[in-house]
């Protein structure tokens, strides 16, 4: 079994946030806190350090008390750049990541993704949902991977590709599907912090 002390947790802070006018998405009031303190809260029993990846606001980030990491190219590249910094930086055999605008993100989110890994014996596990229609939705950047897969990582950067779902193709990976479709909802706009908001009470 992988212990909780055996896998780093990865905080994607690191983009753009062009639908919400280009501001910080982790700082932003989420009842009353900045919205990435949820996710800390979320990944503190998961995970036995935390690493924040954020490109802007670098000493705001750097008050919670976790090492902050920006990307190596400074173009906002998306969140493969953010697992690469990651990947680079992590001192234990696992990464987990997670954005800082999923604020419902599952207590048991590490948990389900190691019984998985260690199950089919993979590289890497991301989460999915199941809407009600039966569709499954891949939730990519809320997932687990051994360290060891930096060099696949680096590699497929390298060629200028940085679409996720691309890069799991080049690894042995698997998916967990998590019943509860409204814990991986994250914030875009203004109107689904609002709703969130709404739904957290």
């Amino acid at each position: 079994m992988i212990s909780a002390n055996n896998i780093t947790g990865l905080i994607l802070a690191g983009g753009r946030a062009q639908r919400m006018g280009g501001i910080d998405k982790g700082l932003i009031p989420f009842r009353g806190k900045a919205l990435i303190e949820s996710t800390i809260q979320a990944l503190q029993n998961q995970v036995g350090q935390i690493l924040i990846n954020a490109n802007r606001n670098i000493t705001e980030y750097a008050h919670y008390g976790y090492q902050v990491i920006s990307d190596e190219t400074p173009d906002f590249s998306g969140p493969l750049a953010g697992f690469s910094a990651g990947l680079k930086t992590c001192k234990t055999p696992y990464l987990l990541t997670a954005p800082c605008d999923s604020p419902l993100m599952p207590s048991d989110l590490g948990s389900k993704l190691a019984q998985e890994l260690e199950r089919i014996g993979c590289e890497l596990v991301y989460a999915s949902t199941k809407e009600a229609d039966g569709k499954i939705w891949a939730q990519p950047v809320f997932c687990l991977m051994r360290t060891d897969v930096q060099n696949s990582l680096k590699e497929f950067l390298s060629k200028g590709d940085l679409k996720i779902d691309r890069w799991f193709k080049d690894l042995r990976a698997s998916t967990v599907i998590f019943e509860n479709t409204k814990a991986f909802t994250n914030v875009n706009t203004p109107e689904e912090l609002h709703y969130l908001e709404s739904i957290s009470q």
